[in-house]
This record gives C-alpha cells, sequence and structure tokens, in this order.
C-alpha cells in the first residue's frame, strides 16, 4: 500500500473556477471553518496517491485537484456526470495542464481494461444506492492495472454534520444514500487490501467527519465480473 504524504491543495482563485452549477461544494471553500475541512479532505485524499502514468477522478467537478495531480502524473483523465468538460478542460488547458475530461457514469465507463495508475473518488460514493457500490467498484477494478490503486472520500454521517448541511441550506438526505461502512464493505469485497483513515473536526472534538479509503488492485484477489472493454474516448 502506498505511504501517506502531507498534502496542501494548490487552489486557483476561487472566482477562476467554472464549469458547474450550484450543488458543487466548490463556492464553500472560501467559508471561514467549513472551507479549511472542505480543502483538509481533499489533502487526505491527495496524500495516498503514489503517482504513476495515468490517473482517473471520477466527479472531477471543477478540476480542484488537478493542480496537485498533475505533479504526479503523466494523464490525468476525469470523470463526471454533470460538469462542463469544455469549459472545465478549457481552463485547466490555459494554466498548462491538459486533460482528458468526458460526461458518464462509474458504473459503466468508457475505458480499456488496466489503464489507469488510480482512480480517485471524492465525495462521490455516497451518492451511490448501496446496490449500484459493487457495479462501481467491478468498474473501477476493471479500470485499474494490477497493483493500480483505489483512493475515495466519503463522509462520516452523524447527526451534527446532517445539522450542519442543512444551516448551510443543504439537505443530505436528498443526496446521501450510502454510508462510509457501506462503501468500505462493497470496496473490500472487490479489492479486498485496504487502509481507512478518519478526519476529525472542531479540533478533534466533533468526532469522525470523514473517512479516506486506500485500496489496491490484487491480482490475486477478486474478479471482475462480466467486464467488457471499453474503447478510450
Amino acid at each position: 500500500m502506498t505511504v501517506r504524504h502531507k498534502v496542501r491543495l494548490q487552489m486557483l482563485p476561487l472566482a477562476e473556477y467554472i464549469g458547474v452549477n450550484r450543488a458543487d461544494p466548490i463556492r464553500l471553500y472560501g467559508w471561514p471553518v467549513v472551507g479549511p475541512l472542505y480543502r483538509a479532505r481533499v489533502e487526505l485524499c491527495l496524500g495516498e496517491l503514489r503517482g504513476g502514468d495515468r490517473v482517473l477522478e471520477v466527479g472531477f467537478g471543477t478540476g480542484v485537484t488537478f493542480s496537485n495531480l498533475s505533479r504526479l502524473y503523466r494523464g490525468i483523465f476525469g470523470l463526471d456526470l454533470t460538469a462542463s468538460v469544455d469549459d472545465v478542460a478549457a481552463l485547466w488547458g490555459s494554466k498548462g495542464i491538459q486533460t482528458h475530461l468526458t460526461n458518464g457514469n462509474v458504473t459503466q465507463m468508457p475505458y480499456p481494461d488496466e489503464f489507469f495508475d488510480a482512480v480517485l473518488l471524492i465525495s462521490i460514493l455516497e451518492h451511490l444506492r448501496p446496490a449500484e457500490l459493487k457495479a462501481a467498484f467491478l468498474e473501477i477494478r476493471r479500470v485499474l492495472k494490477p497493483g493500480g490503486q483505489l483512493v475515495y472520500g466519503v463522509p462520516v454521517e452523524r447527526p451534527l454534520m446532517v445539522m450542519a448541511f442543512r444551516v448551510m441550506g443543504y439537505d443530505i438526505r436528498e443526496h446521501h444514500f450510502s454510508t462510509e461502512r457501506e462503501v468500505a464493505v462493497a470496496a473490500r469485497e472487490v479489492l479486498g487490501e485496504r487502509r481507512l483513515t478518519v478526519m476529525r473536526g472542531g479540533l478533534g472534538l466533533l468526532g469522525p467527519i470523514y473517512e479516506v479509503g486506500s485500496f489496491e488492485k490484487t491480482p490475486a484477489f477478486g474478479t471482475v465480473e462480466a467486464a467488457v472493454p471499453r474503447p478510450i474516448r
């Protein structure tokens, strides 16, 4: 497994981020108290990555991770349900970072088998229903090279967090369908080896608020069910 590194998120001025609707949390990154927590969860995920040739971020949104990823990988690929791929790609291209972005779903990805060194998902898997998680992880396993990494982050749902999001005008119940435990169980079933890291909020006084999973595709563990190779776009 990878060794965790301390990472600082390299961000553009918030006004420059484009290509998403108001449901994207990028607007919260500049808020006091909340903003540092949003950045910290991303940094915790990035700290698990060890670099390589190609990385796929599922749910890339504005591409807030792309500056960091460009220092670790030669090719940055992104898959997102709703982001404007042309706008986001143009923004990062103007910064000298070339990307390969497309719209699509993690449960049926348009990439060949064993194509990526790493797949990254930050606050994405909780939006899947429990019955969809295994399909998502099977697809992730399919596109990972042997020994490749899966790194994901999901919120630890607690009553205080639910209330805090309601204060911000965001009803978690309308968007979050799987818990961190359900995500970890499904990932372990498909990928086996794992490390889970918990982030605590409010100087540790609020308890666990975010969980990061770091998994490795072990060739001897599991099989990819009904995987059909798909061409790269």
